[in-house]
């Protein structure tokens, strides 16, 4: 019984101080999406170098997923967590000190690493709890995505107040605080790791795997749209809208943050009803917001009896701030049930599957920016980078609907036994 308390007590502070780190890991890498407006009128970039620009981070801290997940399952999440952290608090720091846009390109590659922590914490974290919460703590882990929300609210504060230099240096400062927390309140099991005698290799395989592939498109718009968007919000409102920067931050957080704090939620719905029937709402919901931001800003005429009568059609800013909400919703119980699916296939190896499928889902979260800004230059409609998701919806839609939905009761009463 006292060993079964203490064992709980550990779980719940792994828990907390794992999801706290990762609060402040994504906050960093999240940055650019704040922080990047300054730069861009600094150095006069166009919207594809600004898509560049943002996406930097995002690419090291996807392609690092991978091997992340593997080491966690050899050697421990604590271990490397902090070194990943800490290793980080140098390249922040150095940030506020580029001047050329190589600088903020090469600097940003490094901060990236932050971004490779979410595949250190979801094993971690989930190895602690029986399978029957691992959703539940793999959602409250994952709601430090609203680190995004919380660079948000901080970064344009500061960035008024003393210059957008002054951002990394705070920040730098906030991720050593992390670390020293984490390191003083985490603990390790070494009943946690996987059996020394398993190979990368071996554990590579799970690449081969046609549902590992499913779901790492699945997370490609969950995650990697979570992401892009949260990075390309603030300047699109400003843009858009002609909003300040900071009550454009604050509309975006509209955004980010229900995105990332109702992942804890998603999990435990997903403990509840399944991955399956969480993930195909999820995509129907995310495919009718997109439907309804795609559309540009428009004026027509339409020649009646009295003569030429003209329209707008176009979202106001509370109208696509509320769909944005809604999205926002949607993308962080997605985000849950995916990770639910991985739990649930592949409990002996979610380190590495998790790493792979969140290497997906960043590289989305790297290639859409991009891809935002070579669409806003090729067509000028800012409404494109929704044209762009709403089409990578579809394909998830119809990939699942061939797999999984075919084959399952979703509605009626029969939809529980299915799930089982």
């Amino acid at each position: 019984m006292t060993s079964e308390l203490s064992n709980s007590r550990k779980a719940w502070s792994v828990l907390i101080v794992s999801t706290l780190a990762f609060t402040v890991c994504f906050m960093v890498w999240m940055m650019f999406g704040v922080i990047g407006i300054p730069i861009k009128k600094m150095l006069n970039l166009n919207a594809t170098q600004f898509g560049v620009l943002t996406a930097m981070p995002v690419l090291t801290g996807s392609l690092i997923r991978v091997p992340l997940g593997i080491w966690t399952d050899k050697y421990g999440g604590r271990i490397v967590m902090a070194v990943l952290m800490a290793i980080t608090v140098p390249a922040i720091w150095l940030m506020s000190y580029a001047t050329a846009y190589w600088h903020f390109i090469v600097i940003g590659l490094f901060v990236g690493l932050a971004g490779g922590s979410f595949s250190v914490g979801t094993p971690y974290v989930a190895r602690w709890f029986p399978k029957k919460r691992q959703g539940m703590a793999m959602g409250v882990f994952g709601a430090g995505n609203s680190g995004a929300a919380v660079n948000k609210f901080v970064a344009p504060v500061l960035l008024v107040a003393f210059g957008w230099a002054m951002v990394p240096r705070v920040y730098a400062a906030i991720m050593l605080g992390a670390l020293v927390l984490f390191w003083l309140f985490s603990h390790s099991d070494p009943t946690h790791l996987v059996p020394s005698n398993v190979k990368f290799s071996d554990q590579l395989k799970a690449l081969k795997d046609p549902k590992v592939l499913k779901y790492c498109q699945y997370y490609s718009i969950v995650f990697g749209g979570y992401v892009a968007l949260s990075l390309w919000m603030v300047q699109y409102y400003v843009g858009e809208y002609g909003l300040d920067i900071r009550l454009a931050a604050l509309l975006a957080a509209c955004f980010s943050l229900p995105g990332g704090v109702l992942r804890a939620v998603g999990g435990v719905l997903s403990d509840k009803y399944g991955a399956h029937s969480m993930t195909w709402w999820v995509l129907w919901v995310s495919w009718i917001c997109l439907f309804l931001l795609s559309y540009p800003q428009m004026d027509f005429s339409i020649v009646t009896a009295n003569g030429p009568t003209t329209f707008h059609v176009g979202l106001n800013v509370y109208m696509f701030t509320a769909l944005m909400a809604v999205l926002g919703v949607a993308f962080a119980f997605g985000k849950a049930s995916v990770f639910k699916y991985i739990s649930d296939d592949y409990s002996h190896n979610i380190g590495t599957v998790s790493g792979i499928v969140g290497l997906a889902g960043g590289m989305g979260g790297f290639m859409m920016p991009i891809m935002f800004g070579v669409l806003m230059d090729l067509t000028g409609i800012r409404s494109s980078a929704f044209m762009l998701m709403y089409g990578v919806v579809w394909v998830s839609l119809i990939w699942m609907y061939w797999t999984e939905v075919r084959r399952t009761e979703v509605m009626g009463r029969n939809a529980a036994d299915a799930q089982s």
